[in-house]
């Protein structure tokens, strides 16, 4: 009997290829095929006028192809004379930005695209580009949140004040309930700007045929299909003269669901005008400069609150660096703004953001897509409430979570998707229990005595969070059975190593009762699947697996019919067992058929090709007083199907660390990492695990290593691996230890929640949480406000708040 996949920790089938170097990324694209290669001119300064652009010295160049500034690109397609897409527009979106795939008259930000060049190779490329002279007249540069604010200058001279947008939400009257709470507190609280990294960076290669009129694009993306709605709007084509194909993607972790890059316009602009395929490939320092950066938020929390810590009012206010650029519209804040609530239900809340421009790269999601910030200050919050009550902070915690029944339970509250933010399901309760038991939460007092007797300093922190995900609008799936048996499945988000091919094919093997390694799954490509949305926000799982699991269904319904035909059997008693359909009870019997033969079956044929084929021909098979296709059918064994919510769903899940902090040095150690996280029912928990501890590295880079530095005048100072740092194997913890709680989600067929981004949301939380307590018995009153914190941080925070040793009574 075929042994059922869902659930179990099946070991991915993509990961042989990898481990033995045999991925296909983009910059492998058509090697040797004689294909030309772009490089860009990116301005220098972060504001400034572009007075001239003079590429004459460049054009004589011997192997050029091409030398185009802004004022080309109109001829060539009119559209792209105007600004790339704002993608996600917003009523109080009130001036939104994008920039042009080539800067005209203005750039606001070191590594704006200036100048795009084409030539036999890279390196012919970029001697062309320094040949370039550009005239500049220089603008006083915006950079950070305090200078945005201030708007003493401006970065767009038509946005008054810097500010993009203002959004306001409320549920209930915060001011009043906070007024009348018997304790109050405030609290400022800053997390700085950090980037993706991922270990690819963006990449693009198109090539174009003139006998078809078709363009064909590789690209480093997390949406083919938006990458193909684009290049057709901004290049005048149909839809169906672009193809674009993903092919292993290095990482991408939000910075890549951004599109159309300008690359991505000119590169497919450059292979149709010069009839040769083009490729540009982003070194380091550009995916630094002019990719996208995120987290950069400041934030003031005022809150009420009872004696038993519930709280009764909360006013939240920040500000959002956005960049110079909104192309990805407030995602970002909102979900900082609704996310910020996690598994608390606070009396009443209203919060206010605003988005501001600064001089520097723009903003688009990084892996957590504000959920980070949002979880930050409320973790923040309880912490500080626990504190001001000399209470425990899980007592603090409990006293506010809502409780199982009282889901599903609804905000009041617009969510990132326009719906509103109703939680559909969760245990916060039992969560939190799991999470004690497994980090040792009532044991640590213990560990903390027995630290301090060897002159050790150790604090434990934990941090809650609620993660919306599988955001619509949909996502499809086809699935076809081939003569061979063999089943392919299609699915048009893209993969960047979430280990799809492995998890949508236990998905297929269990719906459709076919052997695991007989599946083969495709990701990415707009030929397989036309109609997609990407992949982001925790939406694969729910949203293709879903769809996939409903196409496999469809098949399934068309093998029973078929099958029943041909073996003269109801169809309610059949099974489909290892990719045989029999009659129920008789797997054995002369009564079954496999799949390979139902797909033959499914194509009635004029001729036939091979002894399988010879089944399915006009005088072998058929009624011959019925058509051979039915009105209602269509010839194939295939199904195809798109799931579309009506909302997104929820998971949850928190996170416990103890850390130690050198009494000297003020370096920071981990010695125990816990995680209890609910994404439903589970898929392959070895996979969810597996994202897990991605994101709880990315997560500890993010608390303790990684910040964009800027200096006054928009440079980016440590736009390098050797000065931006990032964790090693040494700085992430030996051991996660992780437990699963399984509440599944109502809104979708399979019961699942998103888990990618799960294990970075709370890190700045946790550590801040740990790392401040580790700090109290010598230093009372330290409050960690800022996150990144480095060691060198940590010490300042110490010199500000006198050592207990060192402190003297006055005199009465």
């Amino acid at each position: 009997m075929t042994t059922k996949m869902f659930g179990e920790k099946v070991q991915r089938v993509e990961d042989q290829r990898f481990l033995r170097g045999k991925g296909r990324y983009v910059d492998d694209i058509l090697v040797g095929q004689g294909v030309l290669h772009a490089a860009v001119l990116r301005s220098p300064h972060a504001h400034a006028r572009v007075v001239d652009v003079d590429v004459s010295g460049v054009l004589d160049v011997e192997g050029v192809h091409l030398a185009w500034t802004h004022d080309d690109l109109g001829e060539l397609a009119p559209a792209m004379a105007a600004p790339l897409p704002l993608l996600i527009p917003h009523p109080q979106l009130t001036h939104g930005r994008t920039q042009y795939a080539l800067a005209k008259d203005e750039v606001n930000y070191v590594g704006e695209a200036i100048a795009f060049v084409v030539a036999e190779d890279r390196y012919v490329a970029e001697d062309a580009v320094n040949r370039i002279k550009v005239t500049y007249e220089l603008l006083p540069p915006v950079v950070g949140l305090d200078a945005a604010r201030a708007a003493e200058h401006l970065v767009h001279e038509d946005v008054p004040g810097n500010v993009a947008a203002r959004l306001e939400q409320e549920n209930g009257d915060a001011r009043a309930a906070i007024d009348s709470a018997p304790h109050t507190l405030t609290l400022d609280l800053v997390v700085e700007r950090s980037a993706s990294m991922p270990m690819e960076g963006r990449g693009t290669v198109a090539r174009w045929d003139p006998d078809t009129g078709r363009l064909t694009v590789w690209t480093s993306t997390q949406t083919s299909t938006g990458v193909r709605a684009a290049v057709a709007a901004k290049l005048g084509l149909d839809l169906g003269q672009v193809d674009v194909i993903t092919p292993d993607v290095g990482g991408g972790f939000g910075v890549k669901i951004n599109h159309p890059w300008p690359e991505e316009l000119l590169v497919p602009l450059a292979a149709r005008a010069l009839g040769r395929a083009v490729k540009f490939t982003e070194d380091r320092r550009e995916h630094f400069i002019s990719s996208a950066h995120e987290r950069g938020q400041q934030h003031h929390v005022e809150v009420g609150y009872d004696d038993e810590g519930r709280v009764l009012g909360l006013d939240v206010r920040f500000w959002h660096d956005n960049g110079a650029y909104t192309p990805y519209g407030l995602i970002v804040p909102i979900i900082t703004s609704t996310q910020l609530l996690g598994p608390y239900k606070p009396g009443a809340y209203r919060v206010v953001f605003e988005s501001l421009f600064t001089n520097t790269v723009m903003v688009t999601p990084y892996r957590g897509a504000g959920r980070p910030q949002g979880c930050y200050v409320m973790e923040r919050t309880m912490d500080a409430i626990a504190a001001a009550l000399a209470k425990d902070r899980t007592e603090v915690r409990s006293a506010n979570f809502i409780q199982p029944d009282e889901f599903p339970y609804d905000h009041g509250l617009i969510f990132q998707d326009g719906r509103e933010l109703e939680y559909d399901s969760g245990d916060y309760p039992a969560s939190l229990a799991k999470l004690k038991a497994l980090v040792g939460w009532d044991e640590f007092p213990r560990l903390r005595e027995e630290m301090a007797r060897e002159g050790r300093r150790v604090g434990i922190g934990l941090a809650c969070y609620v993660e919306g995900t599988g955001v619509g609008p949909y996502e499809g799936a086809h699935v076809h059975v081939e003569t061979s048996g063999r089943v392919k499945v299609a699915t048009g988000l893209t993969t960047q190593g979430q280990g799809h091919a492995t998890a949508f094919a236990q998905i297929v093997a269990d719906a459709l009762g076919v052997p695991f390694e007989n599946i083969e799954v495709v990701t990415g490509d707009t030929r397989r699947m036309a109609y997609a949305v990407g992949t982001f926000a925790s939406r694969a799982a729910v949203m293709s697996g879903s769809a996939v699991h409903l196409a496999a269904l469809r098949t399934r319904e068309k093998v029973l019919r078929i099958a029943a035909e041909a073996l003269e059997a109801a169809e309610e008693d059949l099974e489909i067992v290892d990719g045989v359909v029999s009659v129920k009870g008789t797997p054995d019997s002369a009564a079954s058929i496999d799949l390979g033969t139902v797909a033959v079956l499914s194509n009635p044929l004029r001729y036939a090709f091979d002894e399988a084929s010879r089944a399915a021909t006009q005088f072998t098979v058929g009624d011959p007083g019925k058509p051979p296709v039915a009105e209602d059918d269509e010839p194939g064994l295939e199904g195809k199907d798109f799931y579309s919510p009506e909302r997104s769903t929820f998971a949850n899940g928190m996170h416990a660390v103890v850390v130690e902090t050198d009494p000297e040095t003020a370096e920071i150690q981990i010695l125990k990492y816990a995680v209890v996280h609910d994404c439903g029912r589970l898929i392959n928990p070895m996979i969810v695990e597996g994202q897990i501890h991605g994101g709880v590295a990315q997560g500890v880079g993010g608390a303790l290593l990684e910040r964009m530095a800027y200096d006054e005048s928009g440079q980016l100072v440590n736009a390098s691996f050797m000065d931006f740092l990032m964790p090693y194997v040494t700085e992430v913890p030996e051991r996660i230890d992780i437990d699963h709680l399984e509440t599944p989600s109502p809104l979708n067929p399979l019961g699942i929640k998103g888990a990618g981004e799960a294990g970075v949301i709370p890190s700045a939380a946790v550590f801040a949480s740990a790392i401040e307590d580790a700090e109290q018995h010598d230093h009372p009153g330290l409050r960690v406000t800022a996150m990144p914190i480095s060691p060198s941080e940590l010490f300042d925070l110490r010199g500000a708040h006198t050592p207990v040793a060192t402190r003297t009574e006055e005199s009465p």
